[in-house]
């Protein structure tokens, strides 16, 4: 070890400072405190977080999820606006495992910046805990990493890891879907954390986010968590298939739980586009297609059930969460190499 000089050097003179990222750890401690649950094991500060599965499966499978916010981070970052992404990161998560008719049962978050400003830093972790709360499971874990030199100033980067659990016989993975099933759509809450590459794109060729702050706002809204929607359906109904309506659209995402030798015909006039997709369509121009292949449309998740069940699947959500589910479609029997989304006008 070399003694102490006048132009000794420090981790902090790295643009990394320790000190920092320990007062973040105790900032953030309450709201990760509040997003937990009892088969956690141990607190925050460890070098693994602990969960007790427990005695309540019978042949339990864990199913895992990861995913990132993606370029609405430069969007929210140009606004200041940071804590509804917390809840974005979350929900890109569990919405994708419960797909799988998975219960989310323990969530980490990986935080990277350029330098660390821990009231910025505490504002999406703790959006992230409300994510996490929404969702009923466990903030158990997370990272966070200053790099000076990999992120500019003021830039940071977010990835989530979401956990949970499903009993191996009630997996849900379409392979029941048959020509008797029709697409059910629970409403989005704006274009959720998908396209805003396209976006900010519109956003520029239209004077910026500065010529409509109210609509750049707009397009910060979290995305829908459907956590509390889906799991009490799954233990009342029959539901065949799902689909979290991401990168790719209604296109593509119910593409990928249909069985071979069935399509589903999309019925374009059953639901309502919001006004915010119709105004990207028509200030791009983007092209129908494209629209249709990049963002969901005011559909954020998809259900696949027994025609029989529809009503009762809708009013049930309507009881419960008095949000609605609306019929967009319906499988039927094809003879195409592979399962395809066909959009058609009733």
């Amino acid at each position: 070890m070399t003694e102490p000089s006048d132009d000794a050097i420090g981790y902090r003179d790295a643009g990394v400072d320790i000190d920092a990222g320990n007062a973040l750890i105790d900032r953030i401690k309450p709201a990760v405190g509040r997003a937990s649950r009892p088969e956690v094991i141990g607190g925050l500060g460890g070098f693994g977080g602990l969960f007790r599965l427990g005695q309540d499966y019978r042949d339990p499978v864990l199913v895992s999820g990861t995913d990132g916010v993606g370029t609405k981070l430069l969007l929210a970052r140009q606004l200041g606006v940071r804590r509804g992404l917390g809840v974005d990161l979350v929900a890109m998560c569990v919405n994708d495992i419960i797909v799988c008719g998975a219960e989310p049962l323990f969530f980490l978050d990986y935080y990277a910046c350029g330098r660390l400003n821990v009231d910025e830093a505490a504002e999406v972790i703790e959006g992230i805990a409300q994510g996490c709360r929404q969702a009923g499971c466990a903030l158990i874990g997370g990272e966070t990493a200053e790099m000076p030199g990999m992120y500019a100033p003021g830039d940071f980067d977010l990835a989530g890891f979401a956990v949970g659990v499903v009993e191996r016989d009630r997996i849900v993975d379409g392979s029941r879907i048959d020509d008797d099933c029709v697409v059910l759509g629970l409403p989005s809450s704006g274009p959720h954390s998908n396209g805003y590459s396209l976006i900010r794109k519109v956003l520029e060729r239209n004077g910026g986010w500065e010529a409509d702050p109210d609509r750049a706002r707009a397009l910060l809204e979290p995305t829908r968590i459907y956590v509390d929607d889906v799991l009490p359906l799954l233990e009342r109904f029959d539901i065949r298939g799902m689909a979290h309506i991401t990168g790719g659209g209604l296109l593509e995402n119910i593409a990928r739980v249909l069985p071979a030798g069935h399509d589903a015909l999309i019925d374009s006039k059953s639901w309502q586009i919001p006004a915010l997709f119709d105004w990207l369509a028509r200030s791009g121009p983007v092209p129908e297609e494209e629209m249709r292949r990049t963002f969901n449309l005011g559909i954020g998740f998809v259900l696949i059930a027994k025609a029989d069940d529809a009503s009762a699947i809708a009013d049930d959500l309507v009881e419960r969460t008095g949000r609605s589910c609306i019929p967009i479609g319906r499988v039927v029997a094809s003879s195409s190499p592979g399962p395809r989304v066909r959009f058609e006008t009733a």
